[in-house]
């Protein structure tokens, strides 16, 4: 499963154009998908990014849950009727479609924000807004992982 690491800013070119780091598509090399699956995110003003084998899983987790439930037409509509699969160009490029640059706020740069089995692509200075917002929430609750068990 691909493993997506760090920040990264790059910068929009004139015709809508931005650069995958090539951190997150040495971690996509070996998906079937040579892409990025878009979608926005529900929960912050940012763009959802996964490969297409996590979308996979996604698909499967919502197979888990009622067929008639009410959250399941919303997630749903969410994660896949707003889903965007984005094959890289030659040079790692994809065009992010202007209604998600919109959802996100993104104009002429945007900060790729590794999120382990996922990224998401962020406005610069909302995520760096964020980020403080979540160290300070850290600071307060420090959170135990627990590894191995």
């Amino acid at each position: 499963m691909a493993l997506f690491l760090s920040s990264y800013e790059n910068r929009l070119d004139t015709k809508g154009r931005i650069s995958v780091p090539a951190s997150f598509r040495a971690a996509i090399a070996k998906e079937d998908f040579a892409g990025v699956i878009l979608f926005r995110s529900f929960t912050n003003n940012c763009i959802e990014g996964v490969t297409m084998s996590r979308m996979e899983q996604m698909a499967s987790a919502t197979d888990k849950m009622g067929v008639f439930d009410s959250e399941l037409d919303d997630l749903t509509a969410m994660l896949f009727a707003d889903a965007r699969p984005l094959a890289f160009d030659v040079t790692g490029r994809i065009v992010i479609p202007a209604d998600m640059l919109k959802h996100a706020g993104i104009t002429d740069s945007a900060v790729f924000v590794g999120r382990g089995n996922s990224f998401q692509i962020w406005n610069p200075g909302a995520f760096h807004a964020a980020q403080e917002k979540s160290l300070q929430n850290l600071r307060g609750t420090r959170p135990n992982l627990k590894i191995g068990e």
